[in-house]
């Protein structure tokens, strides 16, 4: 086998292997002769089939095992022998000369083909001394621990019916039929039968509820209203629609007391127990805007601290996979990039960026990674299985399989705990002063960002 480099051109790389005939025979000689023993043909004893009589029955599929034997050998020996890392797995190129390629597999002429290839680029780790981060601190105050459990007691407040001939409050719980109908015929998912409905919960189509208001038991009433553009369903987003609705229960709620026999029916021994606990619940999200914030300055020092070249497969692949949330962001909200305040073509050109500084941190998070030896263990890639599995109650065997059978879907779990392992490793490095702000400071401009995303002028809802 011969291996001559034929391009180097940034970090693409192209190689030219030729097989010679000879070597081409001699490997499939080798393979028949291997096969003697192994198989049965009628007429022949174990192990006395002739080589010849083995190359007419399985010469082609042999040869075929050779070839793909021959172009794995040629990967490996071209990243061996020239110390590389690959960006992506080889792409292979025969030739398009089917005649030249049927005389190769028949060992009667030499076989070239091409391997091409991207590596990973060689950069230097920056001193990161000089960075310095503020961390904001928020603490949930007494009103916005109080603010919780007035919601928590509201949702479990109890209700009773209203007397007889009652109308229909706002607060009020009501039990309706409906039957839901656009141009005059019934849609899928528009009738319903015994369905509870808070009056000014917001829960229904804008303005259903408010047409509800004010009727009574046995009522019977025509709801019209219009379906959001955004609605999830896409055959309904934006059309007029028409409900015939019947109220068959009012019920007015009662009294939300916040007290001890409360905080009892939430599984807690007493108020003050339930305010510790709720009071450590907003602190928990509190923190983890922290974080975000304080891992979002992070990442932002550390791209200006890099300026090399990335493999250019890598970035088509992150900015197809951003490009496709993006879209589909639009659609989902029925917008254009017009109503966005820019065009399709500057839209590119801006994501395209977020897709060149996810490649590069993602490389820079792996080689810091990599230096300093973080390893991710089984348990805690087990931890977030199990994580990921409770948030499908009644198909957790079926997701528990699915991940223990894809090793790809388990590398994405396992990704993220390693960047986070990397990322507290990192801010070991730098400077950390907290500064102590409010919840709204701390929730300024909040875009909950990827670990490696950024967003262009706000724009960027769903690449983030």
């Amino acid at each position: 086998m011969q291996v001559t480099e034929i391009n180097a051109q940034g970090l693409k790389r192209e190689y030219q292997v030729l097989l010679a005939a000879q070597e081409l025979e001699e490997r499939l000689t080798s393979e028949l002769a291997g096969m003697k023993d192994k198989v049965q043909l009628k007429g022949f004893r174990p192990g006395k089939v002739p080589v010849a009589h083995l190359r007419k029955v399985y010469g082609r599929s042999v040869m075929a095992d050779v070839v793909q034997n021959a172009v794995n050998e040629a990967n490996r020996k071209i990243v061996t022998d020239n110390n590389l890392k690959l960006a992506l797995e080889p792409q292979i190129e025969f030739p398009s000369d089917q005649k030249e390629v049927e005389k190769a597999l028949d060992a009667k002429a030499d076989l070239a083909f091409k391997v091409a290839l991207e590596v990973m680029p060689n950069f230097e780790l920056a001193d990161l001394s000089d960075v310095s981060l503020t961390k904001l601190v928020a603490k949930p105050s007494d009103a916005e621990v109080d603010e919780a459990l007035e919601r928590m007691a509201g949702q479990s407040r109890p209700f009773t019916d209203r007397e007889e001939g009652a109308a229909a409050e706002s607060g009020d719980r009501v039990t309706i039929d409906f039957v839901g109908r656009i141009d005059g015929e019934e849609f899928q998912g528009g009738k319903g039968e015994g369905i509870d409905l808070e009056l000014g919960s917001n829960t229904f189509i804008p303005g259903f509820e408010d047409q509800v208001v004010g009727a009574k038991v046995g009522e019977q009433r025509l709801v019209k209203v219009t379906f959001p553009e955004a609605y999830g369903a896409e055959q309904l987003a934006g059309k007029d629609a028409e409900f015939d609705v019947t109220v068959t229960k009012i019920q007015q709620p009662g009294e939300a007391k916040i007290d001890d026999e409360f905080a009892k029916t939430m599984g807690m021994e007493s108020l003050d127990a339930l305010k510790e606990a709720v009071s450590k619940a907003i602190g928990s999200d509190y923190e983890a805007a922290s974080r975000r914030r304080l891992k979002k300055g992070l990442l932002d020092a550390m791209d200006g601290k890099y300026a090399f070249d990335l493999p250019p497969s890598l970035v088509a692949q992150e900015f197809a996979a951003v490009w496709a949330q993006v879209e589909q962001d639009l659609k989902t909200r029925g917008k254009t990039f017009e109503d966005e305040g820019t065009d399709e073509e500057k839209a590119k050109a801006d994501y395209r960026k977020i897709a060149e500084r996810r490649v590069r941190l993602g490389l820079v998070l792996a080689q810091v990674g990599e230096s300093a030896d973080i390893k991710v263990s089984d348990d805690e890639v087990n931890q977030a299985l199990i994580a990921r599995v409770r948030q499908f109650p009644g198909q957790e065997q079926q997701v528990w399989d699915f991940y223990r059978k894809n090793a790809q879907a388990l590398a994405e779990l396992r990704a993220p705990l390693f960047e986070e392992k990397v990322v507290d490793h990192v801010l070991g490095q730098v400077k950390v002063v907290e500064e102590p702000v409010s919840k709204d400071a701390l929730f300024a401009d909040d875009e909950d960002e990827e670990t490696t995303g950024d967003k262009p002028a706000a724009k960027a809802d769903s690449a983030d």
